[in-house]
């Protein structure tokens, strides 16, 4: 997600974006947006009470805003979607497993959400973020998550927080938070636990402060941190010794905003077995575009291509196909930007070296897009006002593309704004699909 500012006016949430060249206004709940020009580009967000926004920021403390109004009483489940509704929900084909709100699991605002199954155990966990840290929960019976802790943030809150696993260690890092690093904790640590537990990172990565979001070859063993105070593009740490992680290189041609990095075994066999990142580049120098990355030598690495598209506002967050023929990116202001619905846009990478974009896929409502992720044929999305949709694809080369699914997360509103479902974790051995809502906490949800 991109940094905001929110104000409170009146005993309203107002958030408004700073953009290089003007403003975007969103007026909460009522839709109303006044609309120029320019790229989106983050100056704070609604949790900097505590100190300044990112990568060293400001030695003048910003004006705090006031605290957010505390949520209503939702549902918290189990309720299966009937008639349209799960519990206080709106929904069709998925149902409510148990919400799992803020102040249980010590924290005020959400942000991030992962996933880890234990494969010792079997079990399976739910990593959430949260502006005061990350927690983490037993999921394994989807209608009695336990509460088994938070890790605190390394530094001060921060509204941004991202989340990946690998070989049973997280890595968080969070932006806006200082000299946070990156936290490596040792997941195992989670076994056997029966009260909750205050806990502390194992190791901490120290190479950069801040960092926006965080990708993992989990084949290769390398994460991937983006928007940091070092590297613009790719900051690369080698990770395969878990709790060791090592400078690798930096690729700084482009300003990422997130990414993701694969071994390549897509149709272009120029490039098979080759370690490449897809990237949605959506920055504040007015240029926003999908990037293919050759990271396979780290210290060299060279670009493959860039390809911008139409009325392109802010290249958020996207994910491959998993034949990587396609790639599919939401744009997180083209909605404010251009008065379009929820776009999800789709480009054939059947040619690394010149991706072609083929259509934006169109959704009934407005809401703004933020992370989405693919699992077979599906597409998980997590769509802030909207919650989550779930889409399904055929030959996406003839725009085969519709929604078969959806739990709304955020009841009180659907307008273009940031509130709502922030992300989502599909890839539960069990099925069992994770959603974080900044508001309303972790959704543990089920398709029917």
């Amino acid at each position: 997600m991109a940094r905001r500012e929110i104000i409170d006016s009146g005993g309203k949430s107002e958030e408004t974006i700073s953009r290089k060249v003007g403003r975007v206004k969103y007026g909460h709940g009522q839709g109303e947006r006044m609309t120029t020009h320019g790229k989106l580009f983050a100056i704070a967000a609604w949790a900097m009470i505590i100190n300044g926004c990112g990568g060293g920021g400001s030695s003048v403390p910003p004006t705090a805003p006031a605290p957010p109004t505390s949520p209503p009483l939702l549902s918290t489940g189990p309720a299966t979607c009937t008639g349209g509704s799960a519990g206080d929900f709106f929904c069709s084909g998925i149902s409510l497993r148990k919400r799992v709100s803020l102040e249980t699991m010590d924290g005020t605002a959400g942000n991030d959400i992962w996933g880890w199954f234990d494969m010792q155990s079997g079990n399976e966990y739910a990593l959430m973020g949260m502006t005061n840290g990350t927690a983490f929960l037993d999921v394994t019976n989807p209608e009695s998550p336990v509460f088994l802790g938070r890790l605190p943030t390394q530094t001060v809150e921060s509204a941004w927080r991202d989340i990946k696993v690998y070989q049973d260690h997280a890595y968080i890092v969070a932006d806006g938070a200082g000299a946070h690093g990156m936290q490596v904790f040792d997941l195992t640590h989670l076994r056997g636990l029966v009260a909750p537990q205050t806990f502390s990172a194992d190791v901490v990565y120290g190479d950069f402060g801040s960092a926006h979001n965080l990708a993992i070859n989990e084949e290769s063993g390398f994460a991937y941190a983006v928007g940091t105070d070092t590297c613009g593009g790719l900051h690369m740490i080698d990770i395969n010794i878990p709790i060791n992680p090592m400078f690798a290189g930096c690729y700084s041609l482009s300003e990422t905003h997130d990414s993701q990095c694969v071994i390549y075994q897509g149709p272009d066999a120029v490039h098979l077995n080759r370690e490449i990142c897809v990237s949605s580049n959506g920055n504040d120098t007015n240029q926003d575009f999908v990037e293919v990355v050759d990271v396979d030598d780290k210290t060299a690495p060279v670009r493959i291509s860039s390809t911008a598209y139409s009325e392109a506002s802010f290249a958020h967050q996207g994910w491959l196909t998993e034949d990587h023929r396609f790639f599919l990116l939401g744009d997180e202001a083209d909605e404010s930007s251009f008065n379009v619905p929820t776009r999800t846009h789709v480009f054939d990478l059947s040619d690394l070296d010149a991706p072609v974009y083929v259509f934006a896929y169109e959704a009934a409502s407005a809401a703004i897009d933020h992370n989405l992720y693919v699992l077979g044929s599906r597409v998980f999305q997590a769509n802030y006002t909207s919650g989550l949709r779930v889409l399904e694809f055929g030959d996406l080369a003839n725009r085969e593309l519709m929604e078969i699914a959806f739990f709304d997360t955020f009841p009180a509103s659907d307008a273009t704004a940031f509130s709502g479902a922030w992300s989502v974790y599909p890839y539960l051995p069990s099925g069992t699909i994770i959603v974080s809502d900044g508001t309303n906490g972790l959704f543990i949800l089920s398709l029917l």
